[in-house]
């Protein structure tokens, strides 16, 4: 299995920037995908959820209405569009893949950094 994040940059504070996964190794439509980040010097945190079908999706509360997750299948790819970007958004950020029937993540990318300049 391996995750491909990317589409990070540097962008300035309300732009928008979205980032893809590319999975492979793996049928991509029976597993639910995550977003995190990590910012330095703190703990890695939960940014969005999505089912495998891409019905249901979850946020992080501080991301709710700047945030979208989304997938397509046919193409093995998870999405994040962030707008309205602000510096504490500043992060490395990861795709994940929640295993089947857990709620534990088993497999992630390596990142794609994101850098908001105020």
């Amino acid at each position: 299995v391996q995750l491909q994040a990317s589409g990070g940059g540097l962008v300035q504070a309300g732009d928008s920037l979205t980032l893809s996964c590319a999975a492979s190794g793996m049928t991509f439509s029976s597993f639910a995908m995550a977003w995190f980040r990590q910012a330095p010097g703190k703990e890695r945190e939960f940014v969005a959820y999505i089912s495998p079908a891409g019905a249901g999706t979850e946020y992080q509360d501080s991301m709710k209405g700047r945030f979208t997750i989304s997938r397509d299948n046919a193409k093995n790819t998870v999405y994040l569009q962030m707008n309205n970007l602000k510096p504490e958004d500043t992060a490395l950020y990861y795709c994940a893949r929640r295993g089947r029937g857990t709620v534990e993540y088993d497999y992630w990318g390596r990142g794609t950094q994101v850098t908001v300049s105020s």
